[in-house]
């Protein structure tokens, strides 16, 4: 089909004030239109793409991960899924700013690899999106047991469902707006983590007790190399979301400009959030406290234990509500990237056509009612089974789809340029192009083959049990399923098993850019004083 035709070029459904905005930015926009409304700004993105992935992964799933594999493992599983995810940035960078695209990895997949994979790579993310919602919500149950248990686990979910549903039904200005804030203060509260954490670790608490790296000199992996695998799905799922920066590119008023300073902040949360969040952490958290998130005590986040051990109750209480907005807000995001994906299947004929349409606020009413519902019902699992272990069925589940999404993304970053370059132009002509290229890429695209793998061996022999056919489902029923989405569309589209890199349409979905565009907004206070950040 004509990707052009179906997504649309006429820009005739925006407002007048919006053509102002956008006859200043760029000369043609083929593609990029659609119901949905340009009203986040660099400073929206930006701010996404910093705290969009900080959630329920890192604060809480740390513990089972610290748990199951020890310091060590954690430590390195952050590593690998952070230079993973840093590669899969990289090429989202250079596509979404000449591709800005409804769904952007699933038309990406479609363009310049084939439709069947396309249709796959969306329904999986798809899938991801509201299973996160769930695992999120769940992840509230927990966070707020730390103050009370006075309040059923339905009643918890039910009050954050609706809170969720809220903030997306909203405007979408209102969504960005909600994200900023609880980016902010992730992103504010994760440098009094790491400094307060050190001086523990050096016995400046109340409790003047110097750990050092004791807990790593005792047992940095404590289940050998299958405890370290045990660690990879929520190291992984941890990160997942920071591809939303690609979806989020086609309600921003200037993706050439937004996009690359969103690209440019990555090094900066894997090194703080991931690496040296983690590593705090493991230096003050012993593996076997009862406590942790997973373990036989109180399911705690090790942040919050942390603080606990060492006798300082008031940063444990303010760790805990940063949790709590951390799991809020990427819950929240899910919603939007799961609609968004559904609206670009949609335009690309993958999906019911009421899917692809959005009221006049730009919100894709259809596509955020049934992501928010399936996701609000299945985190009810959490009333009949333990948090954690709904967490690890999740985050196994999330993971997975996200390693098939991510080895996606890069694949169809090669293949882009691969096609580029087979048509005669040069990489000059891109408006904004990755120096990672291609080995980034290539990087990015192995380990999660290699991952891939290491998972279906976790999944035919478990960690603590004896090989069984439920826990390989359980554990593997991702892959499964996108396996069957993909023969399924192989049947149904009947073409070729990739498309011919010559006859890729380079200029249909494209967005062309004048010399001059500008956002015409400046940078606020806060922009400025971090904006060595993200340049």
């Amino acid at each position: 089909m004509d990707v052009s035709h179906a997504l649309g070029e006429s820009s005739s459904q925006e407002n007048t004030s919006e053509k102002h905005i956008h006859s200043t930015q760029h000369e043609t926009d083929h593609g990029a239109e659609t119901d949905l409304r340009r009203t986040l700004s660099t400073r929206h993105m930006t701010m996404i793409a910093l705290g969009s992935s900080i959630g329920m992964g890192l604060w809480l799933g740390s513990g089972t991960s610290l748990m199951n594999g020890g310091p060590a493992a954690l430590f390195i599983g952050y590593i690998l899924a952070g230079t993973m995810i840093w590669s899969v940035s990289h090429a989202i960078g250079e596509m979404a700013v000449l591709y800005p695209l409804p769904s952007a990895f699933v038309q990406w997949s479609s363009i310049f690899i084939s439709k069947e994979l396309g249709f796959a790579v969306g329904w999986a993310y798809w899938f991801s999106a509201f299973i996160t919602i769930a695992n999120e919500l769940q992840g509230v149950v927990t966070v707020l047991s730390f103050w009370t248990d006075a309040v059923p686990t339905a009643a918890w979910i039910s009050i954050f469902w609706v809170v969720i549903i809220f903030i997306n039904a909203w405007a979408v200005k209102f969504f960005g707006e909600v994200e900023v804030v609880s980016s902010t203060i992730k992103f504010s509260w994760i440098f009094v983590v790491i400094i307060s954490l050190i001086v523990v670790s050096a016995g400046g608490a109340p409790n003047h007790e110097a750990i050092g790296f004791r807990y790593w000199n005792a047992e940095p992996f404590t289940n050998g190399f299958k405890g370290f695998l045990s660690v990879m799905p929520t190291c992984i799922f941890a990160m997942s979301g920071s591809e939303n920066s690609a979806l989020v590119s086609a309600e921003t008023q200037n993706p050439r400009k937004s996009v690359p300073r969103a690209v440019g902040s990555i090094w900066l949360r894997l090194s703080l959030f991931y690496l040296l969040g983690s590593l705090v952490v493991t230096i003050t958290v012993s593996p076997e406290d009862p406590n942790l998130f997973g373990a036989s005590g109180t399911n705690a986040s090790p942040f919050v234990i942390a603080y606990t051990n060492a006798g300082i109750p008031a940063l444990a209480h303010i760790m805990n509500a940063v949790i709590f907005i951390s799991v809020v807000s990427t819950g929240s995001i899910s919603g939007f990237g799961g609609s968004r994906l559904l609206m670009g299947l949609s335009h690309l004929r993958m999906a019911p056509k009421i899917f692809g349409r959005a009221d006049k606020q730009g919100r894709p009413v259809a596509g955020l009612a049934i992501t928010l519902l399936l996701g609000g019902a299945l985190a009810y699992l959490n009333v009949s089974a333990s948090g954690a272990d709904v967490f690890s069925w999740f985050s196994n589940l999330t993971s997975l789809f996200t390693l098939f999404g991510w080895g996606s993304i890069c694949a169809s970053h090669l293949r882009m340029r691969y096609a580029w370059k087979k048509q005669g132009r040069s990489e000059a002509d891109l408006p904004w192009k990755t120096w990672t290229y291609p080995y980034a890429s290539w990087w990015g695209l192995t380990w999660c083959i290699l991952l891939i793998i290491a998972e279906f061996y976790l999944s035919v022999w478990p960690l603590h049990t004896e090989p069984n056919v439920k826990d390989f489902f359980a554990n593997y029923v991702s892959i499964i399923v996108v396996l069957v989405v993909y023969l399924g569309a192989r049947v149904w589209y009947r073409g070729p098993w990739w498309v011919d890199a010559e006859a890729i349409d380079l200029d249909g979905p494209r967005r062309f850019y004048a010399p001059d565009d500008l956002e015409g907004k400046k940078p606020n206070v806060f922009e400025k004083s971090v904006g060595w950040v993200f340049n």
